[in-house]
């Protein structure tokens, strides 16, 4: 259960280069979604099977083709993560993560 709500964390995180999510569930993705970007600046056939396994064809393009040109430079650090209100419902505390 832990590797899909990842897998999916890291879909939407790509689709929409920004979520708000509960600050355990960001920190937990951070180190995932870096390695996936990482993969994804290999341009190969083997790294793009890898990355579509875990987030889906649509983000895989979106990763492989877009994002990792923009981050081609970069050797690390493509998160930011910033601290928002608690939630109003259980008082979670809440996270935004985007892309740089």
């Amino acid at each position: 259960m832990r590797k899909a709500l990842l897998n999916s964390l890291a879909r939407s995180l790509v689709l929409h280069e920004k979520i708000e999510t509960t600050e355990p569930k960001t920190k937990e993705l951070r180190p995932f979604i870096e390695k996936l970007i990482t993969k994804g600046k290999l341009q190969t056939v083997a790294a793009r099977r890898s990355v579509n396994e875990k987030i889906g064809a649509k983000a895989t393009k979106i990763l492989v083709d877009t994002l990792s040109k923009k981050y081609e430079d970069r050797r690390g650090g493509y998160t930011r993560i910033t601290k928002s209100k608690r939630r109003m419902s259980d008082g979670s505390k809440m996270a935004i993560i985007e892309l740089i």
